[in-house]
C-alpha cells in the first residue's frame, strides 16, 4: 500500500494597495499640462500674450489709464481666451494620445482622474490670475516712471471676479473636452457655438431676452464691474449652468462609461 502525502496549497492573500491620493493625481495632471508640445507652447503663448498686454498699454494707452486696475483687467484677456483650450487638451489627451488604457489601469476609479483634472484646471486658473496681478504691479511701476497715472486703487471684488471668470472658462473648456473627447472638434465647438448664439441673440429680436440669460459672453461682461447686481449674478448663474455645468455633467458621464480600447 502506497501512502500519498498531500501538501496543502499555500494560501494566497491579495494585498490591495491604497488608492493614489487625489493631491498626487492633481500634481500629475498639472505636470501633464506641459508634457505635450501643444500644452507647453500654449502656456508659453499665454505668458507672452499677457506680457504683451502690458507692453500695449505702456506704448499706446492714455496716461490716466496706466493704473494697476487697468493693467490687471487687460492682462486677464489672453488667459481667459487660451486657458480653456488647455483645459480641453487636458480632458481629451487620454483619448487623443491613446493613454486612457494606461491611466485607467493604474487608476481604475475614473472619477478620481476626472476630479484631478478639474482641480488642476482650477489651480492653473488661480496661478494665472496671481501671475497677472504680479505682472500688473510691475507694469504699473514702469508706467509711473514713464509718466502714467500709477494709481494702485483696485476693488477687491474685481480681483476675485477676475479669478472666478478664469475658473468659469477653464471649467467650460474641460466640460466641452469631456463631452466631445476630440481636441479639434471641442476647440472649434467651444469658440463657435457661444459666438453663434451671441450673434443670433443680438440680431434676432425674439431671442434678445433669452440671450440676456443664456449668452455667457454677455453675462460674463458684467464681471468687469466691481458692483455687480443680484440680477447680473442670477444671469451669470443661469448661463454657467447651461454652458459649464451641463457639458461637465454629460461629459463626465461619457468619460465614466466610454469603453477603453
Amino acid at each position: 500500500m502506497t501512502a500519498v502525502l498531500e501538501t496543502p496549497a499555500p494560501e494566497v492573500r491579495r494585498v490591495s494597495s491604497p488608492p493614489v491620493p487625489i493631491g498626487r493625481l492633481t500634481l500629475i495632471e498639472l505636470r501633464k499640462l506641459a508634457d505635450t508640445r501643444a500644452g507647453l507652447w500654449l502656456l508659453i503663448v499665454i505668458g507672452l500674450a499677457t506680457l504683451g498686454t502690458s507692453a500695449i498699454m505702456l506704448g499706446w494707452a492714455p496716461d490716466e489709464e496706466l493704473t494697476f486696475e487697468g493693467f490687471f483687467a487687460f492682462g486677464l484677456v489672453p488667459s481667459s481666451v487660451l486657458l480653456p483650450v488647455l483645459g480641453i487638451l487636458s480632458m481629451t489627451a487620454e483619448w487623443s494620445q491613446r493613454t486612457a488604457l494606461t491611466t485607467f489601469t493604474l487608476v481604475p476609479a475614473r472619477e478620481r482622474v476626472v476630479v484631478a483634472k478639474l482641480l488642476a484646471g482650477v489651480l492653473i486658473a488661480a496661478a494665472s490670475t496671481a501671475a497677472t496681478l504680479v505682472l500688473a504691479a510691475a507694469a504699473n511701476l514702469l508706467g509711473t516712471a514713464l509718466g502714467g497715472d500709477g494709481g494702485w486703487d483696485i476693488a477687491g471684488s474685481l480681483i476675485w471676479q477676475g479669478l472666478l471668470l478664469q475658473v468659469i472658462f477653464v471649467l467650460m473648456g474641460l466640460g466641452f473636452g469631456a463631452l466631445l473627447l476630440n481636441s479639434a472638434v471641442a476647440i472649434v465647438t467651444f469658440f463657435a457655438l457661444p459666438m453663434v448664439w451671441t450673434v443670433l441673440g443680438e440680431t434676432i429680436k425674439a431671442l434678445n431676452t433669452a440671450a440676456g440669460w443664456l449668452d455667457i459672453n454677455r453675462t460674463t461682461m458684467a464681471m468687469s464691474d466691481p458692483a455687480m447686481t443680484g440680477d447680473e449674478y442670477a444671469r451669470l448663474g443661469v448661463s454657467v449652468a447651461v454652458w459649464v455645468l451641463l457639458p461637465l455633467l454629460l461629459g463626465i458621464w461619457r468619460v465614466l462609461r466610454r469603453e477603453v480600447s
